[in-house]
């Protein structure tokens, strides 16, 4: 009997959301779950390991990539590039785990397309005030770099509309159980129960 797929799962929304320690969270209490890491042209921050968190790029090193089509998506955000290795994520969900994709709204609209299957969840913050507080809280940015994610998250919050799910992140613990749910019930659906061969 053919073991179904996994299912791909984007979860965008504003840095300083919270995505990462959401995602983390469920990832550590699910045992199906492979989270994509994405290719960067960032520098990394502190405590953070490439291969891990991300896969650090130089930019000859990502429009390489780009050229040798590598990408599920790619876009350009705040600066900097990031992207997402489509191999892995192909590899993961034809072995039956379910890939979640942490990326941006441009990133997310090229997965649509391509992937209209996917599942999508965009997260908010409380508020632009407490997104504000956590960005700064990070200790990591410009006072012209937290501006510019400000403005930036006020242009993605236009595009939340087009995500089949919205968890708003003001309690981290209901958010971990509203994507686990999610992911279960978007697993329980017909398609995915009768992938398999001689189901019936």
């Amino acid at each position: 009997m053919k073991k179904p797929n996994g299912i791909l799962v984007i979860v965008s929304g504003p840095s300083g959301a919270g995505k990462s320690t959401i995602i983390s969270r469920v990832s550590r209490q699910r045992d199906d779950i492979r989270f994509s890491v994405s290719a960067t042209t960032r520098k990394p921050r502190e405590g953070e390991t490439d291969g891990k968190d991300y896969y650090f790029k130089t930019r000859e090193e990502f429009r390489d990539m780009i050229r040798a089509n590598a990408f599920l998506e790619y876009a350009e955000y705040v600066g900097n590039s990031y992207g997402t290795p489509a191999a892995p994520v192909e590899e993961s969900l034809a072995a039956g785990y379910n890939v979640i994709l942490d990326i941006e709204v441009q990133g997310a609209a090229q997965v649509m397309e391509k992937r209209p299957d996917a599942v999508s969840v965009f997260l908010f913050p409380p508020s632009l005030e407490e997104l504000e507080r956590r960005l700064r809280s990070r200790g990591t940015d410009t006072e012209e770099k937290i501006r510019e994610r400000l403005l930036t998250a006020r242009r993605e919050y236009a595009q939340a509309d087009q995500y089949g799910y919205i968890i708003i992140n003001d309690d981290a613990d209901v958010a971990v159980r509203q994507l686990d749910a999610i992911i279960t019930a978007e697993k329980c659906r017909s398609k995915y129960i009768l992938e398999g061969e001689n189901r019936l």
